[in-house]
């Protein structure tokens, strides 16, 4: 077993049955056409949402689920954890074009079992495809190297939950009445968050947060 890409990786032996999810078309179409030029893996089923692939997953039946992290009604990575709870026998794959260190290691805490970036050779999909059937850990080597430089994420998932719903620019009572938190709370939440990434305000806190991937 390995973490890392790299290296001949055979047949598993049988057609691998993949769900891919992505919110662009064009991206889903031909990632669809390049894993199914492989003669062991066949595409059972395609989404342009995080909320549709659990639903998605249960029609089709995959052995693998290759999702994109930026998707509409639930990022990949959430769908991710929702799949895991819902068929824990379907293997994940997650890709995005945004290599963040912190997108790798919450898909890791989500179950994810591969984490690649999109601009990885078509090659080095339909390996990570086969790898992850066969019980293997795949990351791209570079990520799981930054991610270990960048250390672990320092906010609590109700500061996160806070930044997202700050995203829009709503002021602090839209946002204590959406998350149904008190004023004062959420003026809590938003201080540390500030602090805990070194920002001067809570937009560049919510910046900083997406580009470190915690969001």
């Amino acid at each position: 077993m390995t973490d890392e890409l790299g290296g001949s990786v055979g047949r598993v032996g049988r057609v691998v049955r993949v769900l891919l999810a992505d919110d662009q078309s064009m991206v889903r179409e031909a990632l669809a056409t390049l894993l199914g030029l492989e003669a062991d893996i066949e595409v059972v089923g395609q989404v342009g949402r995080g909320d549709e692939v659990v639903g998605a997953a249960r029609g089709c039946g995959p052995d693998v689920a290759v999702l994109d992290i930026e998707m509409p009604g639930m990022t990949g990575i959430e769908a991710a954890a929702e799949l895991r709870k819902a068929l824990p026998g379907v293997k994940v794959v997650i890709v995005t074009t945004f290599g963040r260190p912190g997108y790798l290691r919450r898909a890791m805490e989500a179950g994810a079992d591969a984490f690649l970036v999109k601009d990885a050779p078509a090659a080095q999909l339909a390996a990570a495809v086969r790898r992850v059937l066969q019980g293997e850990r795949v990351i791209d080597p570079s990520l799981a190297a930054a991610a270990l430089a960048e250390g672990p994420d320092p906010l609590t998932a109700r500061e996160r939950d806070v930044l997202r719903a700050a995203a829009d620019g709503s002021v602090n009572a839209e946002i204590a009445r959406r998350l149904l938190l008190s004023e004062g709370t959420v003026r809590n939440y938003l201080s540390t968050a500030i602090q805990k990434t070194g920002a001067r305000n809570r937009a560049a806190a919510v910046r900083i947060a997406h580009e470190k991937g915690w969001l």
